[in-house]
């Protein structure tokens, strides 16, 4: 039997088994043997992080020809642009090759658990929230956008990958479930 393990991977930790001496790894969060995570999150990330034991299963997660979308809350410095937001929607040149199109909208500001630590804050610059559905994923790929943009990122939050979403799993608690046909 498939296993498949929602976690909500709290900032600060390393989307790997083995703490390093960069930071602390899933080991201490999940205790299910034999699966591995299907993607990555960065260090300075939260959220959804899908696990599997199922190798065909970590490629059709992962693999950006099946375009399985991922979506992302992400708070920005700034408030975009109807010319930024255009820009992030029809593609953003990285590292010289554009970006696929993106979904993207503002949001209001969501209900999410506080940050430790939180986000730096400077009162003259307000924020904004930013929902950016992707069905690719390079590295770093949304810090960068919206940076490209103007709109730094200051908090990145991944709520769903395809059918699976947090779930109203808290940082650091995970679940198992039954694998969707993907």
């Amino acid at each position: 039997m498939t296993k498949l393990v929602l976690f909500n991977k709290p900032y600060g930790i390393l989307t790997q088994f083995r703490m390093s001496e960069h930071g602390h790894g899933l080991a201490e969060f999940i205790p299910v043997p034999g699966v591995y995570p299907a993607g990555r999150l960065d260090k300075d990330s939260e959220g959804l992080l899908l696990l599997t034991d199922d190798g065909r299963l970590q490629h059709r997660l992962t693999d950006p020809r099946h375009k399985l979308p991922k979506t992302y809350w992400a708070q920005v410095e700034g408030v975009p642009t109807d010319t930024a937001l255009s820009a992030l929607r029809d593609g953003v040149l990285l590292d010289g090759e554009p970006t696929r199109p993106a979904k993207v909208r503002l949001l209001p500001e969501p209900a999410l658990w506080p940050r430790d630590p939180p986000i730096r804050v400077r009162k003259a610059i307000p924020t904004a929230w930013l929902e950016i559905i992707l069905t690719e994923g390079r590295n770093r790929q949304v810090r960068r956008m919206t940076a490209a943009v103007g709109f730094p990122t200051l908090r990145l939050v991944r709520v769903a990958i395809g059918p699976y979403t947090l779930d109203n799993l808290a940082p650091g608690e995970w679940k198992a479930v039954t694998p969707h046909a993907t």
